[in-house]
């Protein structure tokens, strides 16, 4: 096949195929032009214009509209080390994202709070029952959510690509049965009625894929997207921050501050009522949030009727409508500029500072990039099949810690004046038979947990986007999912750290925080990498657009299996080793998972997010 030519202009290139006369090419701006009409750098609606980082395939158009999977050599030339990273990526700021105000208001819906009083509240339906059986419900309330997740998200993802209902729908599904099931859960007086609404929780909830899928359809470009999907895992940690300090604090309050509220029958009755409801109340803040102010990204319901964000946009209209520094006509959401046009309600040429503002801040639509749905059956190719396993395994590993660590700093010290819980239980042998936990309270493990969110957000913020693009977003991740293995292995050594005080006291000392600070940063650099970039994988694995978000369902579906088979698996082991003496076993065994999910990395290659072409696709509208 003759090779095409790249011409490049300023900071954009144009392909130019074999028989195509240069000067019969459409024109072609500059990067600055583009941008000033509102689309990305390199992309220009009257020509196929692509970034110099990217080049273009018109060349490869005839063989691949067949539905051909695309060759490996195309594809590697599409990203040259496969996620290098690249020099665009280093100069990238945070307030270089585009469409920051959508940002927030998903990284707004997706703020968790980690339940960090559920061994106690376990404890208070039933305080004739042992910490070992305690710790296997623990368990199997975290893994009723993710298996009702697994059993939906697939469905939820469907839903969520097709035109009748499209991503905002799901999304605000999602959050209002995540509201119910928190109230409920604060509501709940025994075992079972917790795992009922923990279960609505997770039928209703297809929610991390629909915002992934969401933030890829608004970040487009990929020099942003190790930022863009950065805010997930952040928004994590910020959580984790806020969630077990309020949680702790709220929780049975007429037994914490019997002074206040000692005599109120309400907190006696329901005294872990008080931190979910506030969580219930930051969901529906969410929610309405999501129905006043997000876009819908699904490009097949372009245009189409959005109540939500129509009464939005007149509150917004009557909270500034004083305001005398408007430079442009605001469109209606149902508007669409015309591509081919150089002037328009923006002015293309204009530099007015709050014009490329407000081109930052609204949601472009475009014409879709395909005609065609690719079959469910092809999604499946080679390296889905792998970066799924290789996610699903990551999310095993990190959904049982977040289960089990919660358990392990709850279960009491190790006396040695108290009898085993069972007669089987293996005489203290070190350094591998021991037991005992750290027997912290709800405000103490509050407090470590916000440990691993503060750090967490620091190595976020300044760490992870410079050695990302330093090292290449591939390598980083492998790298990362070192640091899981050693944290694993490491962690029940806790529990034979010296105490200040004696059994059966809670552990504490200067030692003992610096020692959980120190396991737990291992831990925090391990995710802060993984979980980013694993959701990139996931996110550019796609073999066509069109089932972009059904992969997001099926790739939460497959986690969400891996985090229900995870803590339920482990926390039975974890009791069965705490009544037998060994309570690292289920640690151990955590060690070795994570060290199969590093050798799976190593089958695994960034996409493109179009490996497969079918007839009618575009590379950009």
């Amino acid at each position: 096949m003759p090779e095409s030519h790249d011409v490049e202009v300023g900071l954009t290139s144009l392909t130019i195929s074999p028989g195509l006369d240069p000067q019969s090419s459409p024109v072609v701006p500059t990067a600055s032009e583009s941008l000033s009409q509102g689309g990305e750098p390199g992309v220009h609606h009257a020509g196929r214009v692509t970034s110099m980082f990217e080049p273009s395939h018109t060349s490869e158009r005839h063989l691949l509209s067949a539905g051909m999977e695309r060759p490996s050599s195309i594809t590697d030339q599409r990203q040259p080390g496969r996620g290098s990273g690249g020099d665009d990526a280093r100069s990238v700021s945070w307030r270089d994202l585009p469409k920051k105000q959508q940002l927030i208001v998903l990284t707004l819906a997706r703020l968790s709070e980690p339940l960090s009083y559920m061994f106690y509240q376990l404890k208070w339906f039933d305080p004739t029952l042992p910490d070992s059986v305690i710790s296997s419900q623990a368990g199997i309330l975290h893994a009723s959510f993710t298996a009702a997740q697994c059993l939906t998200a697939m469905l939820w993802g469907r839903v969520a690509d097709s035109s009748l209902f499209g991503r905002k729908t799901v999304l605000l599904i999602g959050l209002s049965g995540t509201m119910l099931s928190c109230a409920g859960f604060g509501f709940s007086t025994s075992f079972w009625q917790a795992l009922v609404f923990r279960s609505i929780g997770g039928i209703t909830n297809g929610n991390v894929g629909v915002i992934r899928t969401m933030i890829s359809e608004i970040v487009r470009e990929k020099k942003y997207q190790s930022r863009a999907f950065l805010l997930l895992p952040m928004t994590f940690n910020i959580g984790v921050i806020i969630g077990p300090v309020l949680g702790g604090m709220l929780s049975d309050l007429a037994g914490t501050y019997p002074y206040l509220f000692g005599n109120v029958q309400f907190f006696q009755s329901y005294p872990y009522a008080a931190p979910n409801l506030l969580c219930a109340f930051f969901l529906f803040s969410a929610m309405i949030s999501t129905w006043l102010c997000l876009d819908e990204t699904l490009e097949t319901r372009f245009g189409k009727h959005d109540l939500g964000r129509e009464l939005g946009r007149k509150l917004w209209a009557c909270l500034t409508r004083n305001s005398t520094d408007m430079a442009y006509t605001r469109l209606s959401s149902q508007e669409r500029p015309d591509a081919d046009s150089n002037s328009g309600a923006f002015g293309r040429h204009s530099s007015h500072p709050s014009v490329s503002e407000d081109l930052d801040k609204m949601t472009q639509l475009q014409r879709p990039r395909f005609t065609e749905r690719l079959a469910f059956r092809r999604i499946f190719t080679r390296n889905v099949v792998f970066t799924l396993l290789a996610s699903s395994t990551i999310g095993f590993h990190i959904g049982t810690f977040n289960s089990l660590w919660f358990v392990f700093l709850s279960t009491p010290v190790y006396d040695p004046a108290q009898p085993p819980e069972s007669p089987n239980a293996l005489a203290r042998h070190l350094p591998f038979v021991f037991t005992g936990g750290m027997g912290l309270q709800p405000r103490e493990v509050g407090m470590a947990m916000a440990i691993l969110g503060v750090f967490g957000i620091f190595l976020q913020l300044t760490v992870y986007p410079w050695l990302s693009a330093r090292l290449g977003m591939v390598r980083s991740w492998r790298i990362s999912l070192l640091f899981f293995p050693v944290t694993y292995f490491v962690l029940p050594f806790l529990s034979l750290v010296p105490n200040s005080t004696a059994p059966p006291h809670p552990k504490d000392g200067t030692l003992v925080w610096v020692s959980i600070a120190g396991v737990l940063a291992m831990q925090v650099i391990g995710r802060t990498f993984a979980i980013p970039a694993q959701t990139i994988l996931v996110n550019n694995c796609s073999p066509h657009p069109s089932v972009l978000g059904t992969l997001h369902g099926i790739a939460q579906s497959v986690n969400s299996l891996a985090r229900t088979i995870g803590p339920v698996m482990c926390g039975f082991l974890y009791g069965y080793s705490l009544a037998h003496g060994v309570i690292g076993a289920a640690w151990w065994f955590l060690s070795g998972v994570a060290i199969c999910g590093f050798l799976t990395s190593l089958l695994v290659w960034e996409g493109d997010g179009h490996e497969i072409w079918l007839e009618g696709d575009e590379e950009e509208s």
